[in-house]
């Protein structure tokens, strides 16, 4: 079992900074679907999650064929790159999600909670707010950028493995 997190002071900066955060994980584990496949086969699992600080990887499975996966993953993240049509695509989805999540009573009641009792926490209607204006594929490729050079690494490693 390998869990990384990468956090990054950048993400909760500002609402757009949270929603471009949410479209780079969705487009990371987009690009990552068909690589990876081979590995689902081989029974190895992968998570990536949208965190609230950074991104969160999990990786678990049989620790002979696990270091390349987590190397797949890395080098997705390094070489990150998508389409226009990705883009439109991953943000559409978003759009959709966020909606839902709005007119649940429950979640938005949860979400309401969080702001009132996080210092700084931004409100699912910031974020839907800032998704309906509209993002731009240049202020993704920026974020990624400044998200990859204000990286700070957690790491767990469990299992049979060396140090």
């Amino acid at each position: 079992y390998v869990r990384f997190h990468l956090i990054s002071p950048l993400i909760q900066q500002s609402a757009e900074n949270i929603v471009l955060f949410d479209t780079f994980v969705n487009i990371l584990s987009h690009n990552l679907a068909e690589p990876a496949y081979e590995a689902d086969v081989a029974q190895l699992e992968y998570k990536l999650v949208a965190g609230e600080h950074g991104l969160v990887v999990r990786v678990k499975g049989f620790n002979h064929k696990l270091p390349l996966l987590f190397q797949l993953i890395i080098d997705h993240l390094s070489d990150f790159s998508f389409t226009p049509a990705v883009f439109e695509m991953i943000t559409e989805q978003l759009k959709k999600t966020y909606f839902n999540i709005l007119i649940k009573p429950e979640t938005l009641a949860k979400d309401v909670r969080l702001l009132i009792l996080e210092h700084s926490r931004w409100s699912m209607i910031d974020k839907y707010q800032t998704l309906m204006n509209g993002l731009s594929i240049e202020s993704l490729s920026a974020f990624v950028k400044a998200f990859k050079s204000q990286l700070f690494v957690e790491g767990l490693v469990q299992g049979n493995f060396t140090s």
